[in-house]
């Protein structure tokens, strides 16, 4: 085992993965499962049925005191005033550049007291830059990674399921509520990565494969970081490192809805002229027209110019064609404007669709 690997954490849920024979794979500093059965079988019982993910790898930051509010509000891109007690958000973490340091959601659990979730590769840098402004507000920043582990259930039939068999209320889309599983206290929370309904479970390490279990014998199938990945971008869902990264603007990646400039929070200068002003480039979601599946980093052709790159692509298995997002000049970032790929090579022909790429039929 080399010094790289040893190092590599686990989730309280590795044991059960390796016995189930998922494929172990190292991502953001963990030993991740991949899959299971396969990708595509994964990707489609979520949006046919329910899947269950174990995302424990994502950090968790606890924020309370009489300043919280104000504290988040200077940190992070949206108005946090807007959460009421029980409530959800989606929302940015930047530096004075406006470079996206990590895209995080933020529970509101009670009048001063929050809680936020970070990408499991950003943890530590989110931790710094919380600690750097936390010191001139009345508030408690806590590293919270080690108190929880975090399951996420998805799919037309994951709230039925879990609530018959964990015998929970489940909160409303983008809420989160307290709840009791067995004994043990436990956050239940509306919110996903798939572009499906379904609830995201944070739960005491010690019971989580137990939990785990019981819902898998429920008929909820058990997924893996590939279909995580396959099924957020058909609905053109952001992975930091891929489409976001601290080289990038929340304007030119779509994410100005995020964003309330009257808040004040770190970057939000540079966020107001660049909304002023527009970008160079736009993230655009798009599809290839034949074969060939794009990946990270395959240029972005019109003739002989290279107008971009992709920032994620793989084969969509409910659109059964590649998929990807790129950031093109702002001027080709339209719907329809046609594209080629260069896939190891080939030019494959693209077209810039709008978001999302999957619509799911009502």
């Amino acid at each position: 085992m080399t010094v790289e690997q040893s190092a590599l954490r686990r989730t309280p849920l590795y044991d059960t993965h390796f016995e189930a024979g998922a494929k172990i794979v190292p991502f953001a500093g963990w030993e991740m499962p991949v899959q299971y059965d396969g990708i595509k079988e994964e990707h489609v019982a979520v949006r046919t049925h329910a899947g269950i993910f174990d995302t424990s790898h994502m950090g968790q930051i606890e924020v309370e005191g009489p300043g919280s509010l104000a504290f988040l509000q200077r940190l992070v891109t949206n108005d946090v005033a807007k959460i009421e007690v029980g409530g959800a958000q989606y929302s940015l973490l930047l530096n004075e550049d406006a470079g996206v340091i990590d895209d995080l959601f933020v529970y509101r659990l009670g009048h001063d007291r929050y809680l936020v979730i970070t990408n499991a590769g950003n943890h530590e840098a989110d931790l710094v830059q919380f600690g750097r402004v936390s010191r001139v507000f009345d508030v408690y920043v806590r590293d919270a990674i080690d108190n929880y582990a975090m399951l996420a259930i998805q799919g037309p039939n994951a709230r039925r399921i879990v609530g018959n068999t964990l015998n929970i209320d489940l909160p409303a889309r983008m809420k989160v509520g307290a709840r009791k599983i067995g004994r043990r206290p436990a956050l239940v929370c509306g919110t996903g990565y798939t572009g499906e309904d379904g609830v995201e479970i944070l739960i005491d390490p010690e019971i989580a494969p137990a939990i785990w279990t019981e819902l898998v014998d429920s008929g909820i199938v058990p997924c893996g970081l590939g279909a995580r990945d396959t099924l957020r971008l058909e609905v053109c869902f952001h992975l930091h490192g891929n489409d976001l990264s601290t080289d990038s603007d929340p304007i030119s990646a779509g994410l100005g809805w995020a964003c309330d400039e009257s808040t004040d929070f770190i970057g939000s200068g540079k966020v107001a002229v660049l909304r002023n002003n527009g970008t160079d480039e736009r993230l655009a979601p798009f599809t290839i027209e034949g074969a060939g599946i794009p990946r990270h980093g395959n240029p972005v052709l019109i003739g002989d110019e290279v107008v971009g790159e992709v920032t994620s692509g793989t084969f969509s298995p409910s659109l059964e064609k590649g998929i990807g997002m790129a950031y093109l000049r702002s001027d080709l970032a339209a719907p329809g404007t046609e594209l080629e790929i260069d896939v190891r090579g080939k030019r494959r022909a693209a077209r810039v669709s709008s978001k999302p790429l999957y619509k799911k039929e009502k």
